[in-house]
């Protein structure tokens, strides 16, 4: 019980001694995330719709 105990002390210790990010940080970060999620989202339909209409094309023997 008391290497539990002094597990918990020095997690809290470890947890003082953490630099918190601010508010404003926190929010740039935040919409900085969601704008790279955005742009690879458009880039992977992009990819998905150029794979499919090269699929299609090459299955209906339209590009040959």
């Amino acid at each position: 019980m008391e290497k539990f105990v002094n597990y918990i002390k020095s997690a809290i210790a470890e947890m003082k001694k953490v630099t918190w990010p601010t508010k404003k940080e926190t929010t740039q970060y935040t919409i900085l995330v969601i704008i790279i999620s955005l742009g690879i989202a458009a880039l992977l339909g992009a990819f998905d719709y150029i794979f499919n209409w090269g699929i299609q094309a090459i299955l209906t023997r339209q590009l040959f």
